[in-house]
């Protein structure tokens, strides 16, 4: 890979921890990837704030331990105003400064009728406008390369990015796809329908082949057939498994760094060797020291 480090910029997606196994991983994690500079973390939010606690924590410690640029998850979903504003006071008292706001999927589960709280938000955009009247947050939203699952079509689905986009959204981080054409004829379309904000592509380094195949399936990504034929034969070879799917991630990006993209977003899934092997691979630089916090 040739990519130079210097061209690129990376964020990282985790999620709070439900175990204090999962806790060490986590914050061993975190003191990896620190190393690669990001220009900001994000800590995810349960349907219907299912993961409120363990969320405000984390991004807490991130803020206070670290100096990680960090964002919070925020979503509207089974939520009055009240208590969506209750979870903003408790995010801007933790220093964040930076929204990703998101509908959400309902309680019930994904795949089931979405239905706004009848003194909540009624969706993502109505949740910036809300942020954006608040004052005092960079806000991010989410795309979808491919539609939201439950979108009636592409068209449908810009639309609301473009509702996102006029009520004050700074950007928007894609849902996770491996066809950069898709990706490219989405952001034409984007671009066509006068939405200016940066499209951060988001990029998912596979840490396991099916596994992967049953989330897309639920959030509405395609699955190449080439990365079965990357993978064919090494079922009982982990090793030689992590370094296709390094390359493959390496390969997407530097492809669309061709294509004059700059920013991506790493789905880490809180485990950091695959997203190091990728960063190395394209020639990123570590920097001398980590951005944690002295003790």
């Amino acid at each position: 890979m040739t990519a130079d480090s210097e061209t690129f910029s990376v964020s990282f997606e985790f999620f709070p921890p439900k175990s204090d196994e999962m806790e060490g991983q986590l914050w061993d994690t975190v003191d990896e990837l620190a190393l690669w500079d990001p220009r900001f973390v994000s800590v995810t939010y349960g349907a219907g704030g299912s993961t409120k606690a363990p969320t405000i924590n984390t991004v807490r410690r991130l803020v206070g331990e670290t100096s990680l640029v960090t964002a919070a998850h925020l979503t509207c979903v089974d939520a009055t105003h009240e208590e969506t504003h209750s979870v903003v006071s408790e995010y801007r008292a933790a220093g964040i400064r930076h929204i990703v706001a998101l509908r959400g999927d309902p309680a019930s589960g994904v795949g089931t009728e979405y239905r706004p709280h009848p003194q909540g938000y009624a969706n993502a955009a109505d949740l910036v406008r809300g942020l954006t009247e608040l004052g005092g947050f960079d806000i991010s939203v989410s795309a979808y390369p491919e539609k939201h699952p439950e979108s009636a079509d592409l068209g449908a689905d810009i639309e609301m990015l473009k509702r996102k986009a006029d009520a004050g959204a700074a950007r928007a981080l894609t849902q996770f796809f491996f066809d950069n054409d898709v990706f490219e004829r989405y952001l034409e379309k984007v671009r066509a329908a006068g939405i200016p904000i940066p499209i951060v592509p988001g990029i998912m380094p596979i840490q396991n082949l099916t596994q992967l195949k049953r989330f897309a399936g639920r959030c509405g990504s395609s699955v190449p057939s080439f990365l079965d034929a990357r993978f064919e034969g090494l079922d009982d070879k982990p090793e030689d498994r992590a370094k296709v799917a390094a390359d493959i991630a390496a390969e997407q990006i530097e492809d669309l760094i061709r294509r004059g993209l700059g920013d991506f977003h790493i789905y880490t899934m809180n485990r950091a060797p695959l997203v190091s092997a990728v960063l190395q691979r394209l020639g990123r630089r570590q920097i001398r020291t980590p951005r944690i916090a002295a003790a």
